[in-house]
């Protein structure tokens, strides 16, 4: 006998310490030690405002560092070593390419690992043919962890930089005859023809940014545009989904907030909410740091 409330709802922090080919390795005066396969490398993080564990020496020893612009968004890249443009690092027996660009972000959001996993353990464990879609899918991570697990995945993003990036890695990982629509468009217009046109997934997947802008200019901004969206990938559902996950990061809500919106909009469903913080857990000292935020639901 089914729960009477549709929704079970747990608080849930994901904390990742990384993986054979990622490590965090230390953190401090706002930057973050990586290791990516065999380079090193130094990035911009707000949140590391303490003193780095490891010794000058070593930091002074990575391949590349960025250096943010006082009070700017942008900076450059300093190498010390030489470096390739872009190289691929293993995650869970898939191939990753990565590369350096004008941005501090070179592909990959580490603390999303656990998310992966979540979304292909739950399309193995739906026993049917799923349709997946992937909003800001970026350079496309979850739609390989998606599509290894048998789904039909729609991924959906403005840049086709990280586009070909994502259709690099597939190739790599020996799926690229999975089938996989990369399109470079707007979030929003792409979701409205979806509805005229009566397409359904089974599953979404969405990593909205704090502010954005479309192929041709459209402006996303988190705080005005969310709830709108959400409320249109509603009519994309399915009557019988198996999952719904949405990841923020540098947005003024909370975890709390996002479950609450996905629980409006999964209310007519069966399943279980879980949401909180993804954090990276360095392996110098231990100290954590929170990343970003999620809500994900799944079909009981």
């Amino acid at each position: 006998m089914k729960n009477k409330n549709k929704i079970i709802r747990e608080k849930k922090n994901l904390t990742t310490s990384g993986w054979a080919d990622y490590e965090l390795l230390d953190s401090g005066n706002k930057k973050k030690l990586e290791r990516y396969g065999s380079y090193h490398l130094i990035r911009f993080e707000p949140e590391a405002t303490w003193k780095p564990s490891y010794k000058k020496r070593v930091w002074d020893s990575t391949d590349a560092e960025f250096t943010l612009s006082k009070g700017e968004r942008t900076g450059l890249w300093t190498f010390r070593s030489e470096l390739k443009p872009s190289w691929s690092i293993t995650i869970d027996k898939l191939h990753v390419v990565l590369n350096i660009s004008k941005s501090r972000h070179i592909g990959i959001f580490p603390e999303q690992l656990e998310n992966w996993r979540w979304i292909e353990k739950k399309i193995n464990r739906s026993k049917k043919e799923v349709n997946i879609l992937n909003l800001f899918g970026y350079t496309g991570i979850a739609s390989l962890f998606a599509a290894r697990a048998g789904a039909h995945v729609t991924h959906i993003d403005s840049s086709q930089k990280a586009m070909e990036l994502g259709k690099r890695s597939l190739s790599l990982s020996d799926l690229a005859e999975k089938p996989v629509r990369w399109l470079v468009d707007d979030a929003s217009k792409f979701i409205k023809r979806e509805i005229r046109r009566g397409r359904k997934y089974d599953g979404i997947i969405m990593d909205p940014p704090n502010f954005g802008r479309g192929p041709k200019g459209e402006i996303w901004n988190f705080n005005h545009s969310i709830t709108n969206l959400l409320t249109l990938c509603g009519e994309l559902l399915t009557n019988d989904p198996i999952l719904f996950i949405i990841t923020a990061y540098n947005v003024d809500h909370s975890p709390t907030e996002l479950s609450l919106w996905l629980q409006n909009l999964m209310n007519r469903f069966y399943g279980k909410i879980e949401y909180g913080n993804l954090i990276q857990q360095e392996k110098s000292s231990g100290r954590k740091i929170h990343q970003a935020i999620y809500a994900r639901w799944s079909s009981l």
